[in-house]
């Protein structure tokens, strides 16, 4: 049977640069991938912007969505009152089947918001959660999940997290048997608190690959392939990155510019730099997936560039094309007897 193609509604009205940005990087994925897109915001300027680039063999379709939500509101105000905000119009979309998955580099509250109330959960998750994939030492990324979708958390949600995340990894980043450890402050057994103790009992119980506990010096050596966390502890570790890496990028610039000998060894190493760039560069992976919706929802940065955006759209077409939703609906059934769709675990029968 001839596979379907994926069709993707991308909020061409998201991000700090808008049509300009988000059109030619959905362009591109859809060459890339044979893609279909649903440009979702204000048809006249994405008309404008169409208007400028090469569209031959490209399908695709434009989704009137006269109002923009601002980065700065808030996401109850934007799902009562901007109805027909290009966020809510693309998610619509999904749900009326003419699109699978969303990718928006608008508010990242409203698009979570947005996708919970017009998508819906898959049956037996309890909460969506926020995915951020991030680059390690080795050949593999690693996907830290929750990001901060939920900052409140029961085990029962970390482990639920977790399986989707293992989904995730298998399914669009193409890593077998991915190897799922629990974020907490030490290797030994017994680190932690509560959430996470009572945590590491239920991944011991369930299918997965659990490999332990990890903690924050090992999210870069290859040490894991998913790390599990509450989105409070999760999102702080990764505007924690974020802020380092930009220090760090500061820093480097001024100490090169301090000595003649500083430029000539920078000149010397700068295909390194290069590639070093290259392999920690957020746009690599395009964006973050919010795992546990009835359809595919990437948020990205605000910041994006065209080739973040291209990576967000090729990445919501893997998932649609590799079937994740349904292998994770798959997954819940393996682990139900771990009190997934319950809050008291029970005893796994490894003799089964």
């Amino acid at each position: 049977m001839k596979p379907v193609k994926p069709w993707i509604a991308v909020d061409a009205m998201g991000g700090d640069s808008g049509p300009e940005v988000v059109i030619p990087g959905s362009m591109e994925a859809a060459r890339q991938d044979n893609l279909g897109l649903v440009l979702v915001g204000d048809q006249e300027k994405i008309e404008q912007v169409l208007a400028k680039e090469k569209t031959g063999g490209i399908q695709m379709e434009v989704l009137h969505a006269p109002e923009v939500v601002a980065m700065n509101d808030k996401p109850s105000e934007a799902l009562r009152r901007k109805k027909n905000s290009s966020i809510q119009a693309a998610f619509k979309a999904v749900r009326e089947k003419t699109a699978q998955g969303v990718v928006s580099a608008g508010n990242s509250g409203a698009t979570l918001a947005c996708g919970m109330f017009t998508l819906g959960r898959i049956k037996g998750i309890e909460r969506p959660a926020l995915a951020s994939i991030l680059p390690t030492e080795k050949k593999d990324p690693l996907v830290l999940v929750d990001v901060g979708a939920n900052v409140e958390c029961k085990p029962y949600h970390l482990i639920q997290f977790g399986l989707m995340a293992d989904v995730f990894a298998r399914d669009v980043l193409h890593i077998k048997n991915p190897r799922i450890g629990v974020l907490t402050i030490g290797e030994e057994e017994g680190k932690g608190n509560k959430l996470v103790l009572e945590t590491i009992k239920l991944f011991k119980m369930s299918s997965m690959n659990y490999v332990g506990n990890i903690e924050g010096r090992d999210f870069f050596t290859g040490k894991a392939d998913v790390v599990v966390c509450d989105g409070f502890v999760g999102n702080v570790s990764l505007k924690l990155m974020e802020g380092l890496a930009m220090s760090l990028s500061r820093i480097l610039k001024a100490e090169v510019k301090k000595s003649l000998l500083a430029r000539l060894g920078f000149l010397l190493g700068i295909q390194a730099l290069k590639r070093f760039g290259r392999h920690i560069d957020y746009a690599e992976y395009g964006g973050a997936p919010l795992l546990g919706l009835k359809g595919i929802g990437i948020v990205c940065h605000g910041s994006s560039n065209s080739k973040a955006i291209t990576n967000a759209v090729l990445m919501a077409g893997e998932f649609v094309r590799n079937r994740a939703n349904e292998h994770l609906i798959e997954g819940l059934g393996e682990n139900q007897e771990i009190g997934m769709f319950g809050r008291r675990p029970l005893e796994k029968n490894r003799s089964a």
